[in-house]
């Protein structure tokens, strides 16, 4: 088994009520957008109750951050929740239904809580069809102003402009 990345994706919340929506949303466009829709509930669940736990620990009056990422690595799908709660930070990793689970101090900010949700058999990181992201389109040049129409605004129109507003009652 390889343990090379082959996708990652990230999101950073602020770690509120609103980010366990957030958190169902980047799972879903992910998950999606990697054609792993087999994968939706279980690492959904994963990741809420993984982005719950710091919510659970925030103080609600001055919330820090939680960042969602979601790797492809080897035979499964990593979830990665990292926060900046150094109250926290030697807090065990929570048992998800029987995955494995894990927590790593963050050196001075915080933790990273992990856990391994594995991909549908017969299937490796580097299987998964990742979507196909060419260059990307350039806006088009703005037309070159033609020599015979003269640059800029019409200095007789400002000054209209000008004498309107200044007769308008305000």
């Amino acid at each position: 088994m390889s343990t090379h990345t082959a996708q990652v994706d990230d999101l950073r919340l602020v770690a509120l009520p609103s980010a366990l929506n957030c958190t169902e949303m980047f799972v879903r466009f992910s998950l999606t957008e990697w054609s792993l829709p087999m994968l939706l509930e279980p690492v959904t669940e994963s990741a809420r109750r993984l982005v719950q736990r710091v919510i659970d620990n925030t103080d609600q009056k001055a919330p820090g951050f939680v960042t969602v990422r979601l790797r492809l690595a080897g035979d499964c799908l990593v979830i990665e929740v990292e926060d900046d709660q150094l109250a926290h930070v030697h807090d065990g990793a929570p048992n998800l239904r029987g995955r494995r689970t894990g927590t790593v101090p963050l050196e001075g900010r915080g933790k990273l809580v992990w856990c391994e949700v594995p991909l549908p058999p017969g299937l490796s990181a580097s299987d998964v069809r990742l979507p196909h992201r060419g260059e990307r389109r350039r806006a088009p040049e703005p037309p070159a102003p033609s020599r015979a129409e003269p640059g800029g605004v019409d200095p007789a129109l400002v000054d209209r402009v000008l004498v309107g507003l200044k007769n308008r009652e305000w």
